[in-house]
């Protein structure tokens, strides 16, 4: 194809853009021209926005014109996003397939195989993408990318231009428009946190607006001490049952999450100055009001930060009052089946909401925390994070379909939308229920034995472990019990639960990882000194050294549960042989102790660590010779050899497991622990990844622990290698000096 007239077309765009009645009407008459030259059935224009680091798109020819505006990429997000972070086209034949691609619902986009990418920029100024897309059987030659290249350079400076008259009228509509439209349906793309998907309505969640609502309210009705008391009962008894509720699903995290509200309740001053306030005439929803304000400003400003978050739990529960003595039910939401819409959620709230049957979660702001997510994961709670702040004024019943596969939220999203969803959503129920058929052993194509375990948040975890014939625990996050609730759990609590997970697996080797806390799992009754870093502060296994009263109680409580089973103990974030030493020496002298006692106990667990700290890398030889057992945890062992918060949007994109130095140092990693007889795992996402399993196997790892949902998709992949061919793919990984290289032999892979 002669692209000739293409160029010279696009040299007269100045006439162009003047002759243009609006700058979205110049971008579209660029796609049109584009598309029609280039004989393709879509041509797409995406341009940048360097303060929100998001690419949204303003024109298109090809797709659905009513999701102009509405579709939204962060930098490095999707094939479109990738083009633009790295500033280098991208030509894939089978879009649909890759697993880069974002699919949009309702732009028609699936239907076309055939993409090509072109970054707009003016040197390293990012500015925008053009999108083209055809059928699969027209694929993009290389004359087409040199010629969208060229017509890209043509455009880099006149679009320039355009984007700053669209941004001008963006801040003048955000001005004039603080509200988000209700009328017009809205797409926003997040980060997914806990996968899954929820089709409901919206509820903005904000406790505080509420109770200050209530504060200002006149209650016109009056009511009796009898009202009063009712209202009391009522409330106890709603709170029992949402505590027996979650207790029957987490019995390992339901550590009395109601408890303090029902302390409270109970409480004869709290409750008996409302009484008296009541006999003195006083209207009692007034009383209530007035006397939990008083407690709520005392609590406000204790210097101790566990009481301070005491006012949640008065104001909650004044609130779950006032709802009750005055039958409004409009004060206290129903959660069912609702997707909440908030600015944080601690890990007790999201467990409360668990009891009220709620739909889904959409956070607006901070990044995908780990113990959150981890938590919605077990509790199979869709939510997605979106830095967007106006999500905290959308109406609540709005219509909302949260597709936490993907991160779309889609507001007020239109019927043909809702139709593909159901569509795609009935068609994964049935590969799901297909791939739940796991065969007891893995295999790869070539027959070699891969052994799959299982991570387990919580005990509700197990079941779909034992569904999917997972070969044992290759990580207990011990953390979760802590995290959940109001003060540390006993031995005795920690024993309970612990042997629950044990005994449920029948022999097979459950992997303790001891206590994981600081960092992004912070405990909210346990506060020492505010870090700058918390994340390389007093955190994991320095914690548990540091409160060895605590870490005491917690193995043995290991020791005792682990009694005739195959129990092995794993420290985190372990930095230094010394560190080993001091941590496996407490383990020591509490099977000591045990001895001298006449509880059952396991006086020879394996003792391992997790591999999560570059120091490791040039000690491994020695650690080799000192542990019995190792797993490499790779979301923090990414994050601290790169340098990278990966709770922090801002720097996500600087987040690669495929960088050479990771893929390097695994390697190195797995073969001196290999060459000591020693047994080695991977228990971070990248077990869990697709992309990653080939290279895993091909460096020798032959133990995988993931999340139980994912198991039967990595086994399918495992049966589908072969040793000999991972070894080379690895080798050939291993062997590139930069992540973009690795980045584009993976991507031939797929």
């Amino acid at each position: 194809m002669d692209h000739t007239k293409l160029l010279c077309d696009i040299s007269e765009l100045n006439h162009l853009f003047r002759d243009s009645v609006s700058v979205e009407n110049f971008l579209q008459q660029i796609t049109e021209m584009v598309s029609s030259h280039m004989q393709t059935e879509v041509c797409s224009i995406y341009l940048y926005d360097n303060d929100e680091e998001i690419l949204t798109l303003k024109a298109t020819k090809g797709l659905n014109h009513e999701m102009i505006g509405k579709i939204t990429l962060a930098l490095g997000e999707g094939l479109t996003g990738i083009s633009l972070k790295e500033l280098r086209p991208i030509n894939i034949s089978n879009a649909t397939q890759h697993p880069d691609n974002k699919l949009f619902l309702g732009t028609g986009e699936q239907d076309y195989e055939s993409f090509l990418a072109v970054p707009i920029a003016r040197g390293v100024e990012r500015i925008g993408v053009m999108v083209l897309q055809r059928q699969q059987s027209h694929t993009f030659s290389d004359s087409d990318v040199l010629a969208c290249k060229a017509v890209a350079s043509q455009l880099a400076n006149i679009i320039e231009n355009a984007r700053f008259i669209i941004s001008m009228h963006s801040e003048h509509e955000e001005k004039a428009h603080p509200t988000v439209k209700e009328s017009q349906s809205r797409l926003i793309h997040g980060k997914v946190a806990s996968e899954g998907y929820c089709l409901g309505e919206t509820l903005v969640l904000d406790k505080e607006k509420t109770f200050n609502s209530l504060l200002q309210r006149r209650f016109t009705r009056l009511y009796t001490i009898k009202d009063f008391k009712k209202a009391v009962k009522q409330t106890e008894n709603q709170l029992e049952e949402m505590q027996e509720e979650v207790e029957e699903k987490l019995s390992d995290a339901a550590s009395l999450i109601f408890a303090s509200h029902l302390l409270i309740l109970k409480d004869h001053e709290f409750i008996g100055q409302m009484e008296n306030m009541i006999a003195l005439g006083t209207n009692p929803p007034q009383a209530i009001l007035q006397i939990a304000k008083k407690y709520m400003d005392i609590f406000d400003k204790a210097q101790n930060i566990f009481v301070r978050e005491k006012v949640q739990d008065i104001e909650d529960l004044t609130v779950r009052l006032i709802s009750n003595i005055t039958s409004d039910q409009e004060i206290v939401p129903n959660y069912r089946g609702k997707v909440i819409i908030a600015r944080d959620i601690f890990p007790s709230e999201l467990l409360k909401m668990t009891s009220e049957k709620i739909g889904g979660i959409i956070l607006v702001s901070g990044g995908v925390t780990s113990h959150l997510s981890i938590l919605a994961s077990s509790l199979a709670i869709p939510m997605v994070i979106a830095n967007d702040l106006t999500l905290l004024k959308v109406a609540n019943k709005t219509k909302v379909l949260l597709d936490a596969e993907t991160g779309n939220i889609y507001l007020k999203p239109k019927q043909d939308v809702i139709d593909e969803f159901q569509r795609r959503n009935k068609q994964k129920e049935k590969i799901l229920q297909l791939e739940h058929n796991v065969k007891g052993e893995t295999l790869t194509s070539d027959s070699q034995k891969i052994t799959l375990l299982a991570n387990i948040n919580l005990l509700g975890d197990i079941s779909l472990a034992k569904k999917v014939k997972c070969e044992g625990v290759g990580l207990y996050r011990t953390e979760f019990p802590f995290i959940v609730r109001n003060n540390f759990p006993s031995e005795q609590e920690q024993y309970v639960t612990y042997r629950k997970l044990v005994t449920s697996m029948k022999g097979q080797p459950v992997i303790f990882r001891t206590l994981d806390v600081g960092g992004d799992k912070m405990l909210s009754y346990y506060h020492n000194t505010i870090e700058q870093n918390p994340a390389i502060g007093m955190r994991s296994i320095r914690f548990s050294l540091e409160n060895k009263d605590v870490f005491i109680q917690q193995i043995r409580a290991i020791l005792r549960a682990g009694e005739g089973e195959n129990l092995k103990i794993m420290f985190p974030m372990i930095s230094s042989i010394d560190e080993f030493d001091a941590a496996k020496s407490i383990v020591l002298e509490c099977i000591d102790s045990l001895h001298n006692e006449s509880e059952g106990f396991n006086s020879k667990p394996a003792i391992g660590m997790m591999i999560e700290l570059p120091s490791v890398v040039e000690l491994i030889d020695d650690f080799a010779k000192e542990a019995d057992f190792f797993s490499i945890g790779t979301n923090d062992f990414i994050q601290f050899m790169l340098g990278v918060d990966r709770t922090n949007e801002k720097v996500a994109s600087f987040y690669m497991p495929y960088h050479p130095s990771v893929l390097r140092a695994m390697k190195t990693i797995v073969e001196s622990v290999q060459a000591h007889g020693k047994e080695i795992s991977v228990c971070g996402s990248m077990s869990s990844d697709e992309k990653y399993i080939k290279f895993l196997l091909g460096i020798g790892l032959r133990v995988l622990s993931v999340n139980p949902s994912h198991l039967p998709r990595i086994q399918k992949v495992i049966n589908s290698i072969a040793i000999s061919d991972a070894q080379a793919y690895a080798t050939e990984l291993v062997s590139q000096k930069r992540a973009c290289d690795v980045a584009r032999l993976m991507a031939l892979q797929d």
